[in-house]
């Protein structure tokens, strides 16, 4: 799966009843792992932690939440991850980070997230340019997203469609 352009519903500014969306979407993927009986785990380069540290501290993450890789380093994700020699801003890395993750942590559904953040641009890409995996029962899924905005927003935004694509994954 292959899609491009802006997330038109990711802003900084998200807030669902007071909390962060990001907050909301965890609830939403907490309660619906538990009831599926899913576990789930991510890699992440561009968002450096970010997004393992929200799945971590969401409540009752303990049943669910296998636990995560941040593979800042091309070498760490051309050795442990292995993602072939050549590019890491693009959806084949994503894909065999996700793959290879899924397999060392034993996980059901993982994501992975891999891109430019900004403000200088990563493998020829442009600041923004996110390559996001899925790989769960239905397979493995990749697209790349460009989104707006200076690199903590490009990391909100990345951290909210991460959320989402595992939603979408454990809803399938």
């Amino acid at each position: 799966m292959a899609s491009r352009g802006n997330d038109p519903d990711a802003h900084d500014d998200d807030v669902v009843e007071g909390t962060d969306l990001s907050d909301a979407l965890i609830d939403e993927l907490g309660t619906l792992a538990s009831d599926c009986n899913f576990t789930i785990g991510c890699v992440e380069s561009l968002t450096a932690g970010t997004l393992a540290a929200r799945l971590g501290a969401a409540k009752g993450s303990s049943e669910w939440f296998r636990g995560a890789i941040v593979a800042y380093s091309r070498s760490v994700k051309h050795g442990l991850l292995e993602v072939p020699e050549g590019p890491v801003v693009c959806e084949s890395a994503a894909r065999a980070m996700a793959q290879s993750t899924a397999g060392l942590l034993a996980s059901d559904i993982v994501v992975a997230v891999t891109g430019a953040g900004g403000p200088d641009p990563q493998d020829g890409r442009p600041p923004g340019t996110v390559c996001f995996a899925t790989t769960g029962p239905r397979g493995t899924r990749s697209e790349e997203q460009h989104f707006d905005g200076d690199p903590e927003s490009v990391l909100a935004q990345t951290v909210r469609h991460a959320l989402r694509l595992l939603i979408d994954e454990v809803s399938a």
